[in-house]
């Protein structure tokens, strides 16, 4: 191992172990750990910010931008009393009805856009009209985002390269991703009702409370909502269909923005500061931290080995590849994985390996492996930045002790799956 290899490792362990601790903010220690790979010469300043994910970070502030906008019109304050009354105030069923248009939104649009439509609802239904603790909620939404976005092509980054890799249609992921996850599904919600369904509860009197409100009061501004209505399906038809228009997801949001800026009217000095900057310091410091890991070819190194263990059998190359995912990609960006993987296989295919079977155990390993920490997803992060701002600190801990065992429990289910369909069925 060289020494710019070991240097890089000690840094990426060093943020990784202050953004655990919480002794400092976590986006000071990525930035700190980004700073500290350019002065012992790991990465100069142009590599650096090659490694840094724009189009992530454009769907971010084009999407709190948007969000800024139209919530000024009093739509989510109108989608939460509507939804809880549906519900006629249960908790659980609103935990319930929330974390499945999670999951769906999540496989249709992306992870961090349904969390920045979806975080505030949540807050609104359980602090202003339940007065119950949003964190149960927001924790339950993270993971049906993650899982949700595992399911179709568009529903999360790694897909989107695999997809490309590999020329898979976004009916290949219905047909061999979307099964597996409707599973997942189905036991996570369950684990979800022995969590927390059986201990969500408010007094009759606010349950009554709510079934008294008139959503349409919510409304503060009728023209905006109207146009806010209008720019979400746009947006969310354009989201869908981006891959068949070859349009970036970053151009799409930040255009949204733009155009609601300008028929809204909105102050933009006021609308900027809707943006969460800590957010996208800490992608943009962890973008460059994972950098040093790609560029010193640690990661390489981690996929080598991987693959040198199983020794082409595809029953322990399946087995290895969706657990080692799923685990480094709870702790490391799963974009970098993906991209150093992709190529190993592609070779692997080359040399007359059936590697159809691959592609899928590394789309659910590394889909599913978000779920596990608090760092494993982007949508993880926002979620955190979302129930922060609203005064419910999420912290890693906290997350991870309900995260990482679900994220075992998914992974143990893909890889039955995988072993069951592609093993045992053929």
């Amino acid at each position: 191992m060289t020494t710019a290899q070991i240097i890089s490792i000690v840094i990426f362990v060093v943020v990784m172990a202050l953004i655990v601790s919480e002794k400092i903010h976590r986006t000071t220690a990525a930035l700190c750990g980004a700073v500290a790979l350019i002065l012992f010469g790991i990465l100069d300043f142009d590599t650096s910010v090659e490694h840094i994910d724009f189009n992530t970070l454009g769907v971010l502030v084009g999407m709190m931008l948007f969000v800024g906008v139209v919530k000024g019109s009093g739509i989510f304050e109108y989608l939460a009393i509507k939804s809880a009354k549906l519900v006629r105030g249960n908790p659980w069923l609103i935990m319930l009805v929330f974390s499945i248009i999670t999951a769906l939104l999540s496989a249709l649009l992306d992870n961090v856009t349904t969390i920045l439509l979806i975080g505030p609802v949540t807050y609104t239904v359980c602090k202003l009209l339940l007065d119950i603790n949003p964190i149960p909620f927001f924790i339950t939404e993270i993971l049906a985002s993650n899982i949700g976005g595992t399911a179709t092509l568009i529903g999360d980054p790694p897909n989107i390269m695999i997809g490309s890799a590999a020329n898979l249609s976004f009916f290949d992921f219905i047909i061999y991703d979307a099964p597996c996850v409707l599973l997942i599904m189905a036991a996570v919600l369950a684990i979800f009702y022995f969590m927390y369904g059986r201990k969500l509860g408010v007094s009759d009197d606010k349950r009554e409370a709510v079934m008294h409100l008139v959503e349409a009061d919510a409304i503060h501004d009728r023209s905006l909502f109207h146009k806010s209505v209008i720019m979400i399906v746009v947006v969310a038809a354009a989201f869908v269909t981006h891959g068949f228009f070859h349009i970036e997801p970053s151009v799409i949001a930040l255009a949204a923005a733009g155009i609601m800026l300008v028929i809204s009217g909105a102050d933009m000095e006021k609308t900027i500061r809707e943006v969460e900057w800590t957010t996208i310091g800490f992608f943009a410091g962890l973008f460059v931290v994972v950098g040093g890991m790609a560029e010193t070819g640690v990661i390489q190194m981690m996929a080598e080995g991987m693959m040198e263990l199983t020794g082409g059998d595809l029953l322990l190359t399946l087995i290895i590849l969706v657990w080692a995912s799923a685990i480094i990609s709870s702790i490391l960006d799963n974009i970098p994985l993906v991209a150093t993987l992709i190529p190993i296989i592609t070779t692997m295919g080359a040399s007359g390996v059936d590697v159809a079977p691959l592609w899928w155990a590394i789309s659910l390993g590394a889909c599913l492996g978000g779920c596990g920490t608090l760092i494993g997803a982007s949508a993880n992060v926002v979620m955190a930045s979302i129930s922060e701002r609203h005064g419910y600190p999420l912290s890693f801990m906290e997350y991870t002790k309900v995260g990482f065992p679900i994220m075992i429990v998914c992974t143990a289910i893909a890889c039955v799956y995988l072993i069951v369909r592609f093993v045992v069925l053929v």
